[in-house]
């Protein structure tokens, strides 16, 4: 019932955090490697390894924005969004698997949004909210702080998703039949708004931008 209220990760907990994300990625990314020697890998389709990335981006936004935390959710999204972009076109082009994708990328839109905004993130909102300190640290005396994401991960980070994004593009237009335009396809299965709308939250978010880069923001309690 109150999600939004949230307390630093112990060095415990983050070690533990940073261990299990480091581990994924490495088991996400030899399974990949072996995509087209389907008995030799548990990702041999599309859609296996979104539900894997599904799984990974669930963990890395339970790691809340309160530092010293709040970076690691920012370089494991960065990391992690990378991998997407540069992984999914490895895949051979399936309108069938489409929709399952686009889906993939709200999450990951909303997510981000969440992150830019030094938001927690609410698993059955499927989206960022506001982030309430406890009465008992502010009593305390505690200092809670979140920083917010670089000029130079922001810069990244619309990098990844304008590049990422015409690499889909790209991969797209080579699964459609007899040289048919995938915008046509798309249409046909009405997904062409989705697929033209994609990180669309994220970029406005971006270009919203007006907070000093270098300056931690304080959180409010409520």
């Amino acid at each position: 019932m109150h999600m939004n209220v949230i307390t630093p990760l112990s060095r415990a907990q983050e070690r533990k955090a940073v261990q299990y994300v480091e581990d994924a990625f490495m088991d996400i990314t030899s399974a990949y490697k072996k995509r087209s020697e389907p008995s030799m890998t548990k990702l041999p389709t599309l859609s296996s390894y979104l539900y894997a990335m599904q799984s990974l981006l669930a963990f890395i936004l339970r790691i809340p924005p309160v530092d010293p935390s709040t970076p690691l959710r920012t370089t494991f999204l960065l990391r992690l969004t990378g991998d997407v972009m540069n992984s999914v076109t490895g895949y051979p082009p399936d309108m069938a698997d489409f929709r399952q994708l686009l889906d993939f990328m709200d999450d990951l839109d909303q997510a981000w949004v969440a992150v830019l905004r030094s938001q927690i993130w609410d698993p059955d909102k499927g989206e960022g909210v506001d982030l309430i300190v406890p009465v008992d640290l502010i009593q305390s005396g505690t200092t809670i702080q979140s920083a917010p994401v670089s000029q130079t991960e922001r810069t990244r980070l619309r990098s990844l998703l304008l590049t990422g994004t015409a690499g889909l593009e790209e991969w797209l237009a080579g699964s459609t039949p007899d040289g048919e335009d995938y915008e046509l396809e798309l249409e046909r299965n009405g997904l062409f708004q989705e697929f033209n709308d994609l990180f669309a939250n994220t970029l406005a978010e971006l270009g919203n931008f007006a907070k000093p880069s270098d300056d931690p923001t304080m959180m409010e309690t409520d």
